[in-house]
């Protein structure tokens, strides 16, 4: 089963469940600020994707972040920044079981429907 991990009122994440919906394909939603995340889950993330990927510098949560505490982050800081605050998680996370993605853009979905078949 697919897992589409992020946050409910986020437009991307709107978008990604809307589109795969409307394609038949059978997935489920996890919701970080309502369900949690796991540190042992976002550090697989981490060790598969890198935190460059995963950490969302363009959001509003980590503009508002001071100036002090997004200097000198360690990969460690990072993992416990995007657990206190995990709308700085980019999204969707996208769990294919074997394999994850991170993001929804038009390429993402054209590489998404080619994998799935759809």
């Amino acid at each position: 089963m697919i897992t589409i991990f992020g946050i409910k009122n986020c437009d991307t994440i709107k978008k990604s469940l809307k589109w795969f919906e409307a394609r038949g394909v059978a997935h489920q939603f996890h919701d970080f600020r309502k369900q949690g995340l796991e540190r042992e889950l976002l550090e697989r993330w981490v060790r598969e994707l890198g935190v460059e990927v995963l950490l969302n510098k363009r959001g509003t949560t980590w503009r508002k972040l001071p100036d002090d505490q997004k200097e000198n982050l360690d990969q460690a800081a990072i993992i416990d920044l995007l657990l206190d605050k995990p709308a700085m998680i980019k999204r969707p996370v996208i769990d294919f079981g074997s394999t994850r993605r991170v993001g929804f853009s038009k390429k993402d979905q054209d590489e998404i429907a080619a994998l799935l078949g759809c």
